[in-house]
């Protein structure tokens, strides 16, 4: 398995997952698809598959002029409004690129039809990998804007969460601040991250440590979810 991450608008990631054995390949919210294009020729793979998160347009918004440049593709996503969407997916789903085996995994809370793309190679010691879209993000989470503190609590804990501490984890936009600008301008990538560093760093993962619970002043971890996600919402980076 081989992830290309390509720099789209400010500050997101679209991938271009690849299967070595087959040279089959898929790509992850492909929104500059001119980029992507590029991508598969310099790689010299078959670009069989579109995975889409969710149907907000820096995610889904390429879609269509994706299938104009390489008619025949499979777009998947799990939600009607994705754009020019083929193959509609639910949770547990499955699919393949080459030898590589796709899992679906509902996570609504940003949009109710976000799906995160859970990928294993068999008889492989290579990691798996979770494409996450805006649910998980390197120590944040999306904002909850048709959801509820209790379906990113499931999303993050209860489903990714449970994933393999080695899993690594591919974003499609850069959260954390400082860090992140500080790899930006050095131009290096800031992903990947894995689910076990999350467990370390990220608040939005540590909601039932005692720590996190104090700082929000709350018990629950479900209200210490909410009441992160608000203070988030209202941080503004202090100016220079």
């Amino acid at each position: 398995m081989k992830v290309e991450l390509l720099p789209a608008l400010s500050d997101n990631y679209m991938y271009l997952l690849i299967d070595v054995d087959s040279k089959e390949a898929a790509v992850i919210d492909p929104v500059e698809p001119i980029k992507v294009v590029e991508a598969v020729r310099k790689h010299g793979v078959k670009l069989t598959t579109v995975l889409t998160t969710h149907h907000h347009w820096d995610h889904a918004g390429g879609n269509e002029k994706m299938l104009k440049l390489m008619p025949g593709l499979k777009v998947y996503g799990g939600d009607d409004r994705v754009d020019a969407i083929t193959k509609k997916v639910s949770h547990s789903s499955t699919l393949k690129v080459g030898s590589l085996n796709v899992k679906c995994l509902s996570t609504p809370c940003h949009t109710n039809g976000h799906i995160c793309y859970y990928v294993t190679k068999e008889n492989s010691t290579e990691p798996p990998a979770v494409f996450t879209g805006d649910t998980l993000f390197v120590a944040g989470c999306g904002k909850f804007f048709e959801g509820t503190a209790e379906q990113m609590y499931k999303a993050l804990i209860e489903i990714l969460g449970r994933l393999p501490p080695e899993t690594h984890v591919y974003c499609v936009i850069q959260k954390k601040l400082a860090w992140a600008m500080e790899k930006c301008r050095n131009g290096e990538p800031t992903i990947p991250s894995t689910l076990a560093d999350e467990f370390k760093f990220n608040p939005f993962m540590r909601v039932k440590e005692s720590s996190v619970q104090e700082h929000v002043k709350q018990t629950d971890p479900i209200e210490t979810m909410r009441n992160l996600r608000k203070e988030k919402d209202n941080f503004r980076v202090p100016k220079e």
